[in-house]
């Protein structure tokens, strides 16, 4: 039985489908990473744009639904009980998601928790990093003339690659079969390409690292995924 959905983000973004999952997101690695969730699980959503900018992500109405004002989040009017389920933090989608499925995250524990592991590696290491070294290599930390916080986070996403590289070593994926930590990692180390960092990183000069990446975006879904929400509508 279906519920009808019941928040205020809808006078925002108005739902054309308020039996579905709700996906309130633009197309960076945060977003892209629950996008490509939903698509590899086949679950029935409706996509809304939320732009980066204040008067989206900072408005009464997002706010509502994420009061730390960041994309992704999610209402799912069907969750657990018939109770709706409203969520944000990337992370916690997938494993929402996941579980509702029964998809991309083992039954088996030890395995589950290592997945786990891997995605919290990404949601506390490798998007906070990188995202630093985006800010201060491409965006408006570059212009500062103190080299200190570029070189820092420029050292730290190597060492951060470097861990991934040595993981991957005779792997097609970070945990076993492909998963929701393979969803979570592979969009932000390929947010390297779009910060124009490959080089300084020694990204180019793994060999492991590339491969996954191209792996990971070879999939049909994550080529979907990718342009949801399209910002060009």
């Amino acid at each position: 039985m279906s519920n009808s959905l019941n928040h205020a983000i809808t006078q925002r973004w108005p739902a054309q489908n308020p039996d579905l999952i709700q996906l309130y997101s633009y197309p960076t690695p945060n977003g892209v990473k629950v996008s490509t969730a939903l698509e590899e699980m086949e679950l029935a959503y409706e996509p809304h744009l939320v732009s980066l900018s204040d008067v989206d992500v900072k408005s009464d109405e997002f706010l509502a639904l994420n009061p730390n004002n960041k994309i992704p989040a999610i209402i799912d009017p069907n969750g657990p009980d018939g109770q709706q389920v409203e969520l944000f933090e990337s992370g916690a989608i997938l494993i929402y998601l996941a579980e509702k499925t029964g998809k991309f995250l083992s039954t088996d524990p030890k395995t589950r928790y290592e997945t786990i592991q891997w995605l919290m590696f990404q949601m506390g290491g490798v998007g906070p990093m990188f995202g630093q070294l985006g800010f201060f290599y491409k965006f408006a930390g570059s212009k500062m003339d103190d080299p200190t916080a570029r070189d820092r986070y420029i050292g730290e996403a190597k060492r951060l690659l470097n861990v991934v590289e040595t993981r991957l070593e005779g792997r097609d994926w970070i945990s076993g079969d492909y998963s929701i930590a393979d969803m979570a990692l592979a969009p932000w180390l390929n947010a390297l390409d779009f910060y124009g960092a490959k080089e300084v990183t020694g990204f180019t000069e793994l060999k492991n690292v590339p491969a996954y990446v191209d792996r990971f975006f070879a999939r049909p879904a994550v080529e979907r995924a990718k342009k949801i929400p399209n910002p060009a509508k």
